[in-house]
This record gives C-alpha cells, structure tokens and sequence, in this order.
C-alpha cells in the first residue's frame, strides 16, 4: 500500500524538488558566465556587468550598476525566501523544538566556526583576514541537487537532516553579513525601516488585501536599509518575518464556515450566471473563498510561489553575473594564495570536520540521536556535500573585498572546493547509501 503523503511532507518535496532542479539551471548560468568572461565577447560582458540603470529626482542621480541591482535588489528576494524557510522551520518544522533543533543547529554551527579559524589561520593581517566569512556558507541548491542525483536511495531523514542543517547555516550567513560586513550605519534609515517594518505586519494582521500597499511598504522597507548601510538584502529576511508561516484562523471556525456556506448554496440553484447576478450567491462564494484564503498562510503561500523565480530566474541571474572570471596566466599567477589556500581548506576539510565533529559530540552526549536510517558514513557524505559553498560564499566575497584580484582569487577557490566537496560528497554517498528501492505498489 502506497504511504499517505501529509501537507508538511507535499511542501518538503516541493521545496526539495525545486532546489535540486534549480542547481541545474545554476550550474548552466555559471558555465555560461565562465564561458562569456574568457570568450572574444569578454568586454560585452563586462560592458553589460557594469552598465549604470538609474533615474534623476530632484537634482539628484539614483543609479547602480546592473551587476549590484542583481545583488542589491534581486537577491533581496532570494534573502526573502531565505527568511520564510527560516521561520517556517523554526516555527513548525525541523528546528521547531530543542531535540529537532539541536543536531543540525550543532552541526551548523561547528560548519562555520572551524572554516572561519582554518581560513583565519592563513589570513590573520590585512585586507584578506576580511575573508573569514566566505567559508563559513554551504549553498543548498547544490548540496541537494548532489543527494537528488541518488533517487529514492537517500533516507528522508538524511535529506531533512543536510535541509535543516543549510538552513541555519544561511541564518548564521544572514547575521554575518548584517554585523560584520557592514561599514557604518545609519541610525535614523534603520529606525525608519524597522517603523515600516511594523506597519507591514499590523496591516498583514489586520487582513488588509491590497497588493499595492504591501509592495510600496516593502519597497521602502528595502530603500531605507539600503540608505542605512546594511547591506540591501537583509531587508527581505526582515520582511519575511512579518509574513505569518501558520493559518490566522482556527481549522474548526474554518470548516464552520464552509460547512455553513455550502448548505446556504446547496439550497439555491447555483449557475455560472447566477452567482453574478444573486447577491446571496456570491456573498457565499466570496466568503469562502476568504477563509479560504486565510488557512493558507501568507508567508507559506509566497514561499511555495517564490521558489521557482529564485531557483530558476535570481540565482542564475546572480552566478551570470558573479561568476564570470577570467582565467588567464595572470589569475593562477600567485595561485595558491593565502585567500585561496584558507578557502579551499576551510570548505573541504573545515566544513567535514567542524559539522561531522559536532554532530558527533551532541549525539554522543545523548542531547540527540541519529535519525533513524542514517548511517555515520552517510552523516560524513552529507558532511563533506556541506563544503559546496557557491552561491553565498561567492555573494560574501564580494562584500569583503575590494580589490579585483582578491575576488578573483576567492571566486577560483571557490569553484575548485565546490567541485571537490561534491565529488567526494558524492562518492562516500555512492558508497553508503543503500541499493535503490523498489517502488511501492
């Protein structure tokens, strides 16, 4: 007999689904910008990266380059989903008590803290100690994109496991970035976007349904963290946390009212004509579909609704224009630097060690235990499919240097420990994972 598929396990697969889809059309967008950055159309390339879009008001020019309304503008969006997947979690799901929370919050945490100190080991002076984030991150799209690749051989608890695990890792990449990677702040944009900030949730609290209103609230929300020299992005983690992940009314008065609804139809004929022209019909339908609407959380509904334009239009976008390095004899010239050693080494060795050794300890500890069906070998697989960083270990990079060669220098550390973390990843996994599964009948 086929199991029983529950709401919460539909909106995991769908969440699974579309991060490991959307690692294919970022893998492509990163060959493509890699291709681009070192073909003979390598100026259109950079022309295009660098070109100014902007508007005059009132004497003044507001303008970025493409490249930073990309990083600045539409990965606020990604931080956004980003955001929902953290609350629901902490909320509802894997992270929603102590004894789920503590084995990936662990292992999280001992997967930022030994890359930061082996990358630090050989960057501890000078413009590259800034480095010590990049790391620190683990990019879900391919991690799970990787453990997609073995089908239905992968326990759900491993998959869960190495989910909950990317997500407080993101967390912790989100306050690295709000802390550490900003200059200076201003103090007055950030009081006014928190004031925003408020207004957005009583209006989502009141039930105010009117599009328009939220996306100027948001839309000045994201201005005046900009203004305030946060970096951009963090405005779509604050405003997720505004968007409720659980229904604003109760199941019973929910099925109360649809019950009540549908008797009050059932007794009139109900037509595709009628139900315009008869104010009761309507009324009906339109209170239904209201309740409807209101057992659908909102910060649920834009999480499911937001998957496939960050998977397969943000992201992308993103590794288009982050991605394209030139490779030449210059960029290997001092290959391997310091950058470069502590980047490979703290994803590789650092992220295996640090999330394998933690989750070790807890559970040897008793705080947690191994899900059942994970084996210490798959544990380790998943440990070392942690050191693909890519998307926001290049995203951090960018914010902590300034010169063009560190970058350069960072983003080829980047892809060579990607590339190893999940091949090793994938190998052990190969090696662990049971035999595939028949399908259930």
């Amino acid at each position: 007999m086929p199991q029983e598929i529950t709401p919460s396990q539909t909106l995991f697969d769908r969440f699974l689904h579309s991060q490991s889809s959307g690692s294919i059309a970022l893998l492509l967008a990163t060959i493509i910008a890699v291709g681009w950055a070192n073909s003979p159309w390598a100026e259109v390339y950079h022309t295009l990266s660098h070109l100014d879009i902007g508007t005059h008001f009132a004497g003044k020019q507001y303008h970025l380059t493409l490249d930073h309304w990309i990083k600045d503008g539409l990965m606020a969006i990604f931080f956004f989903v980003v955001g929902l997947e953290i609350k629901r979690e902490v909320l509802i799901g894997e992270l929603s008590s102590f004894r789920k929370a503590i084995l990936p919050v662990a292992a999280a945490c001992g997967g930022a803290v030994l890359p930061a100190l082996l990358y630090y080991a050989f960057n501890q002076s000078g413009p590259t100690s800034a480095g010590w984030g990049i790391p620190m991150a683990t990019d879900i799209a391919f991690a799970l994109g990787v453990l997609a690749l073995f089908g239905n051989r992968v326990p759900i608890s491993l998959k869960v496991f190495l989910t909950a695990l990317a997500i407080v890792d993101d967390l912790m990449a989100v306050l690295v970035i709000a802390f550490f990677y900003t200059d200076s702040i201003s103090i007055a944009a950030l009081v006014l976007a928190i004031a925003l900030l408020f207004l957005l949730s009583y209006t989502i609290r009141m039930g105010v349904r009117r599009p328009g209103i939220h996306l100027l609230l948001i839309i000045s929300i994201w201005l005046c963290v900009f203004l305030s020299g946060i970096h951009a992005t963090i405005a779509g983690v604050m405003i997720a946390m505004a968007y409720p992940v659980k229904a604003s009314i109760d199941p019973q008065h929910f099925y109360d009212v649809i019950k009540k609804r549908i008797a009050k139809l059932e007794t009139t004929k109900l037509t595709r004509a009628s139900m315009v022209d008869d104010k009761q019909q309507l009324q009906a339908i339109n209170q239904i579909y209201l309740a409807a609407e209101d057992m659908i959380p909102a910060g649920i509904y834009l999480e499911q609704n937001l998957h496939n334009v960050q998977a397969f239009l943000i992201l992308p976008l993103f590794a288009l224009f982050a991605a394209g390095v030139t490779i030449d004899v210059e960029t290997f010239q001092g290959f391997p630097s310091s950058v470069s050693l502590g980047i490979i080494l703290g994803l590789i060795l650092g992220k295996q060690i640090g999330i394998f050794g933690f989750s070790f300890l807890v559970i040897k500890s008793g705080l947690a235990e191994l899900s059942g069906g994970i084996t210490w070998t798959q544990l380790w697989g998943a440990s070392l499919l942690s050191g693909i960083g890519f998307t926001m270990s290049i995203f951090i990079s960018e914010l902590a240097f300034v010169d063009d060669t560190l970058i350069a220098d960072a983003k080829i550390a980047i892809f060579i420990a990607s590339i190893l973390a999940a091949a090793a990843g994938y190998i052990v996994l190969h090696k662990a994972l049971p035999t595939a599964k028949a399908n259930n009948s």
